[in-house]
């Protein structure tokens, strides 16, 4: 399971704020209408993944070479 597995926890979470970011470049009014709430993280993924994108993309890079070379 992702939860209790530290670096597959950072894998979904890293994930989630790609795709978010992804998904609301494409359709914007799709997040942005919930903003608050439980279905609220995703759009504060999306802003993660909009704002940090620098550091968001090196950490991509960075789990997929641990991904691929340490495992």
């Amino acid at each position: 399971s992702a939860i209790f597995n530290f670096q597959s926890l950072l894998t979904v979470i890293l994930l989630l704020i790609c795709t978010c970011a992804y998904i609301r470049s494409l359709a914007p009014s799709l997040l942005d209408r919930n903003k608050t709430g439980l279905l609220g993280i995703f759009w504060k993924c999306a802003r993660i993944g909009e704002r940090k994108s620098p550091y968001v993309a090196v950490c991509c890079v960075v789990m997929a070479f641990s991904i691929l070379f340490m495992q």
